[in-house]
């Protein structure tokens, strides 16, 4: 019996790592494409949108691994709710890569129009939304409620700076029809972003609910009533 409680502790663990490594694929993806996009680079666009393959190699291996356990091992209780909640963030991060592919998609348009203006704020966004990622994933893999929490509240920030785009956009695009087309570009970039963003806190929320049984969706990171 104790054996195969630990065989089944050292895949949970190999289960974990698989997960920060794909994590930090998507990091790595959303760190490029923005870097692309201030670079004004097509070919590190194109590197992201023919890059693909590694996550959703990674996606369908955790999804084995997952099934696997839940088949071989039937676990319980705070277990269970590891690897529920694992099938969930393993679909979260490879939806991060998609979306890092749509910013690519939209850059490579953007670049072929004049500036519209310089990009002050999606960086920004891009950085928090990174940061966002990795916190999510580090609470995960230490089993930190704090740092998932802080994750929900970096996300009202994220919101702020893509609303703050749109408004910025829209008075150029009022200005200068000509901007119209590439400014659209960057808001749709923005949204991605945004969505980026969202991914990180699904996961923070689902490390919540690993940790403490607190389902958090849709109330944000609120002490549970004793």
């Amino acid at each position: 019996m104790e054996r195969v409680v630990r065989h089944f502790q050292e895949e949970l663990d190999v289960l974990k790592e698989r997960l920060l490594a794909m994590g930090g694929l998507a990091e790595e993806r959303v760190r490029e494409v923005v870097r692309g996009l201030m670079d004004r680079d097509p070919a590190a666009l194109d590197a992201v949108l023919a890059g693909d393959q590694p996550i959703n190699d990674l996606h369908i291996e955790v999804d084995d691994r997952c099934f696997k356990l839940l088949a071989l091992h039937q676990p319980m209780a705070a277990d269970l709710r590891v690897i529920v909640a694992a099938v969930k963030i393993n679909t979260d991060l490879e939806r991060v890569g998609d979306l890092a592919v749509n910013i690519g998609e939209a850059g490579k348009r953007y670049l072929r129009h004049a500036p519209v203006k310089p990009l002050i704020d999606i960086p920004r966004m891009g950085d928090l939304a990174q940061t966002m990622l990795r916190d999510a994933l580090d609470a995960f893999v230490r089993g930190d409620v704090a740092l998932a929490e802080a994750v929900l509240v970096q996300d009202d920030t994220l919101d702020a700076l893509k609303s703050q785009i749109f408004r910025e956009l829209l008075t150029y695009m009022l200005q200068d029809p000509t901007t119209i087309e590439p400014a659209l570009d960057l808001i749709l970039i923005s949204r991605h972003l945004e969505r980026i963003g969202d991914h990180a806190t699904n996961v923070a929320e689902d490390v919540i609910f690993i940790l403490s049984a607190r389902d958090v969706r849709h109330q944000g990171a609120e002490p549970a009533v004793e």
